[in-house]
């Protein structure tokens, strides 16, 4: 590998491994995603079966097998426990970061790849995703590693990580690097090049790895396998909503904005570069990049089911247009900088603001929220200094990490830990094992039961949300605990008339109530 060096591989592989694994058993996991990737895995190991998922001592359909497989190794090396469910969504996630220091060094320069990789570990969208228990930063690992492949024309490589992809989260581990690098051949005119990537054998390897796990499940489930995960999980979430109230054309510029930072200022700039910018070698490659993100942002802003998550995938190739610019922007002194001055002072100015209302939401960690917000704010202003008075492109980069390294500190060492019960049924279930009877039927609410299963090993009754289910179990005769959110407990329409109900306990917008 050329164009590499020593000292800024360690600097990468350090800031990214503090930055993603600061903080990864300082929280209980949140409900309802992070649970169900637990749990799933502990019963892989409490039935001895790794090829069909369960949770609730049910058969699961919801995603293939990779990070179940992946958190069951983790708990066997570390105990059961939080720090070892989210370890290996960590792992992939610094992984991607030195990977990205590879690849994008020998394909552009030494500073793209250092500055992408520092971009990439120190935007809050990725270092959020890298401490989560969830399947994000494991696809993310195997379909950057594709794309990338693609570009140093590892072909070969490319095939085994598009199927590792796709036993990771199902199809989209090749509908996505597919259709980015079909789009990309077209764009530049080169589709003579598909000649040359092996595809006949390049296929037959990429089922021979990605196919199996799919036809054991056939073959073990039949269609209520095919049916539950192709139909339901992939295709009805591409065309209805989950969510309903999520269905915004624009749901996913504040995603962006709040995920990129610290980085979001320079971002439009960088974006603008990499077309009117780049050098006649550098606009096919930069081109890549831009339709990698282009097609990811259109996909699920299409598609009707959004969660925050989804597009991670495209902060890669985000992450490489800013570094790329970076480094232009070090080697071009007395360009000018002003859209940068802007959108920093715009961004810093706006985070800091919302911090500070944030924190004013979460009365156990305003104080906390208040110095992340006096910090953005400070830092922006030093940034803006070294911008337009100092034209020191190098320190102002290394600011803008120090304040996504910071972010990270401040909310994962002070701000979450104090509020995290609101975001977790851990507490309430050990409440609900101290206080109650066990032996008792307990009907949960869907959105706690995951976590609730977790930590107290009882599945209980499923109440879905925004239906008869909660009135079903208040009015019913038959003595049973309920674990339920208070925003579902309030929507019945007279909770305080209910006979023999009580409250056994309340915490942070969770209820335990007792049916006698």
């Amino acid at each position: 590998m050329k164009n590499l060096n020593l000292q800024s591989l360690i600097i990468i592989a350090v800031l990214a491994l503090i930055t993603i694994m600061w903080g990864i058993g300082s929280v209980p996991l949140f409900d309802p995603d992070e649970p169900v990737y637990a749990e799933t895995a502990r019963e892989m190991i409490k039935y001895g079966d790794f090829l069909s998922p369960r949770i609730f001592d049910n058969y699961w359909y919801d995603k293939p097998p990779m990070y179940y497989w992946l958190v069951s190794i983790s708990f066997g090396l570390f105990g059961d426990g939080e720090a070892a469910a989210r370890f290996p969504a960590a792992l992939m996630a610094v992984a991607t970061s030195v990977m990205l220091y590879f690849s994008i060094s020998n394909i552009f320069s030494e500073r793209a790849g250092f500055w992408a990789s520092i971009v990439l570990t120190t935007c809050v969208e990725f270092f959020y995703l890298g401490k989560a228990a969830v399947t994000d930063t494991t696809l993310l690992f195997f379909m950057t590693a594709a794309l990338l492949c693609y570009l140093h024309k590892w072909y070969w490589v490319m095939y085994i990580a598009m199927a590792l992809a796709t036993v990771t989260k199902g199809p989209i581990g090749i509908v996505f690097p597919g259709a980015i690098i079909f789009l990309h051949l077209v764009f530049t005119g080169n589709l003579r090049e598909i000649l040359k990537m092996h595809v006949i054998r390049g296929l037959v390897l990429y089922f021979a790895i990605a196919a199996p796990w799919y036809y054991l499940m056939y073959q073990v489930h039949g269609m209520d396998f095919i049916n539950t995960f192709l139909g339901f999980h992939n295709l009805t979430r591409f065309t209805t909503p989950e969510h309903p109230d999520r269905v915004l054309w624009w749901y996913y510029l504040p995603v962006i904005i709040l995920g990129m930072f610290p980085w979001t200022g320079i971002l439009l700039q960088s974006l603008r570069a990499s077309i009117s910018e780049a050098s006649s070698d550098e606009l096919g490659k930069m081109s890549f990049f831009n339709i990698w993100w282009v097609f990811v942002l259109l996909f699920f802003s299409i598609s009707q089911t959004k969660l925050v998550s989804y597009i991670l995938p495209m902060f890669p190739a985000l992450a490489i247009i800013v570094g790329w610019n970076l480094a232009r922007l070090e080697s071009q002194r007395g360009e000018s900088l002003i859209s940068w001055v802007i959108g920093t002072a715009v961004m810093f100015g706006l985070l800091g603001v919302g911090w500070y209302i944030g924190g004013q939401q979460l009365p156990e960690a305003a104080l906390e929220a208040s110095v992340l917000s006096g910090t953005t704010i400070v830092i922006g202003l030093v940034i803006l200094w070294f911008l337009w008075r100092e034209r020191d492109v190098i320190f102002a980069g290394y600011l803008h990490a120090a304040m996504g390294f910071l972010t990270m500190l401040i909310a994962f060492s002070f701000i979450l830990p104090p509020v995290a019960d609101k975001f977790s049924v851990k507490t309430m279930a050990a409440e609900y094992v101290a206080t109650c009877d066990t032996t008792k039927t307990v009907y949960v609410d869907k959105f706690l039961r995951p976590g609730f299963m977790y930590y107290t090993g009882i599945a209980g009754e499923e109440m879905l949300p925004k239906t008869d289910a909660l009135k079903n179990a208040v009015t019913d005769a038959a003595p049973k605990y309920i674990v339920v959110r208070r925003l579902e407990f309030k929507r019945l329409q007279n909770p305080e008339a209910v006979q023999n109900l009580r409250i056994v306990k309340e915490k942070d917008g969770i209820m335990i109530l007792e049916k006698y």
